[in-house]
Parts: structure tokens; sequence; C-alpha cells
């Protein structure tokens, strides 16, 4: 069955839509061994697609990887300033896949990576509500009303955050930490939530996403979903 090309790029975890008709005008891709055009149609089972040189992902070539981010790496495979992005620390993975989401530049944790458009849209798309889990380190001690607020939601400049689940931990110093768990993805979302309510984000850590969480994994380091892993993140958003 032929679909619109960038439909077809997006689904096998390219990029979005609107990123892949970038792509397309870029002249980077090709079909058949030919220059594609944009509205191009084709027929995934039939037509040989490629970016930049590479296949497009198929069922059997499609990974699925946990990386623990760093301080100070983006979550984009392109950056106007030159920062050093995730995709930099996967050494050895020839493979093309993209991050999961966002995850803030001066934020760490947990990124998941893949090919599989599919899941990929799934797993960041509001309606499959599934959870992200972060330690978050604030600057002084938090107050009960603070923390009621965080749970029961916050009114930001883009609307009133969903409840969100809170814990408190073990303080450090003068600091406070937390566990927030949240199902939306807004841009810098917990910062801003935190702010909100009078506190300041002294360092934020994302150490789960559904079912996949960080363990023992090292920074900077990643490594393969387990066959488990994958199977109770398909199951989460009901794939």
């Amino acid at each position: 069955m032929e679909e619109r090309l960038q439909k077809v790029m997006a689904q096998s975890g390219v990029a979005s839509r609107r990123a892949c008709e970038e792509l397309i005008k870029e002249n980077r891709v090709q079909v058949n061994g030919k220059p594609a055009h944009l509205g191009q149609k084709v027929d995934p089972t039939r037509d040989l697609i490629s970016v930049d040189g590479q296949p497009l992902a198929t069922e059997e070539t499609r990974r699925y990887f946990v990386l623990n981010k760093p301080f100070g790496y983006i979550t984009t495979s392109k950056d106007q300033f030159g920062r050093k992005s995730v995709l930099d620390l996967l050494p050895g993975v020839k493979e093309r896949v993209y991050p999961v989401g966002r995850l803030d530049y001066d934020s760490e944790g947990l990124v998941f990576l893949t090919n599989d458009g599919d899941l990929a849209y799934r797993v960041t798309h509001p309606k499959y509500e599934l959870p992200k889990t972060y330690v978050v380190r604030l600057k002084g001690r938090i107050t009960m009303d603070a923390i009621y607020r965080l749970r029961t939601g916050v009114i930001l400049e883009d609307g009133r955050t969903i409840p969100a689940e809170v814990e408190a931990l073990k303080p450090e110093g003068d600091d406070s930490i937390l566990r927030i768990t949240i199902t939306e993805g807004r841009n810098r979302q917990l910062r801003r939530m935190c702010n909100k309510v009078g506190f300041q984000v002294v360092r934020l850590q994302r150490t789960a996403i559904g079912p996949l969480t960080l363990g023992k994994l090292p920074s900077g380091t990643h490594r393969s979903l387990t066959m488990k892993e994958l199977q109770s993140l398909k199951k989460a958003v009901k794939l």
C-alpha cells in the first residue's frame, strides 16, 4: 500500500513528519536510488528508501536503547550552538536512532532511543499517559504547602499542570530532595513548576520512563532494552 514518503519515514523513526519533509527538501532522501521529492508516494514493502545513504529501519533492524544522559548534552541530533548530542554517546551503533522526547541540556538521566516510529509516537503522546519519574534537588527546605500545590496542579503560563505524584526524600544539607512523577512533557515543566511554588531546581535527574529505569547504568553509557522491558513498554502504551 502506497503512502506519502514523509509519513513512512516518520513511522520508521527517522524524525517528525515536518523534519522528514525538510530532509526530503535537502535532497538527503533517495527512493530506489533516485532523489526523492516532497509528496512522493512509496510502498515501504517494495521501495528501497534511504536517508543519508542509510536504509530505513525494518522490523529486523529496529533498535531500542536506554541511555544515562550526563549534564551538558542535548537530546536532538543538531544544535545551532554546536553543543554535544546524546547521539555522540552511542559509539558502534550503526542504525539511525533518535531520542524519544526531550531532556534539557542541564538535566540528567534516562533517555530512550529507538528507530521504531510507532513506539516512539506512543511513548511521547499525552493520551497514553506514560509516567516519567524524576529525582529533583531543590535549594532550601520544601514546605508542605509547596508539595501540596505540586501534587494538585500548578498554574503555569501554558495552563494548569496535571496533578503529580510527589514524595519527599531525605534532605541533603539545606537542600530538599523530591521524587516527582508526571505524565505530561511540557518544555522545562518541572523546573517551571518548582519555581512557581517558590523553589529553585539545583539538579534534575530522570530515573524512569514507564517501566524503563536507569538502575545502575553509569552516566554517559547506554544499553539495549531486554525483551521483557520492550514487552512491558509496549504493553504500557497499548501497542
